[in-house]
């Protein structure tokens, strides 16, 4: 089964919302299963649990089925985001365009490559969805 992964703010922001309603529909369609990702920042100070997120996407979006919610701390988002994926190996990422120019930004800074759809299908064979922004 393929495998969705979608890193959302807690508490879930507009922004957040949005890219998940896009990433539950990415699942449905392909029949696979999704994993909700929070990144708990070191420096923050703050704990984030595993139940607060899924009570979270559960009150926004109702029971879903095949989704795992997953909390991971770290000093960088996007770092963290990426391990997910790895470790995972996740068919695709949905993130929105807001995390999507952060996450090339810092992957510049690891790779020679800016080019991280590409790099990201050749190394990890995981594909990038942007959601775009919703307009205010």
């Amino acid at each position: 089964m393929s495998l969705v992964v979608v890193p959302v703010r807690y508490p879930l922001s507009k922004h957040s919302r949005r890219t998940l309603e896009s990433a539950i529909s990415v699942a449905r369609e392909r029949d696979a299963a999704l994993t909700v990702l929070h990144v708990d920042l070191y420096q923050n100070g703050k704990k984030v649990t595993r139940i607060d997120l899924k009570n979270a996407v559960e009150r926004e979006f109702g029971r879903l089925e095949n989704v795992r919610y997953v909390v991971r701390t770290g000093f960088l988002v996007e770092e963290s985001i990426l391990d997910e994926v790895a470790a995972e190996e996740a068919d695709a990422v949905v993130i929105g365009s807001r995390q999507a120019s952060r996450l090339r930004r810092i992957f510049r800074r690891f790779t020679d490559n800016p080019n991280i759809d590409q790099y990201l299908r050749t190394h990890l064979e995981c594909e990038i969805i942007t959601v775009e922004s919703a307009r205010a």
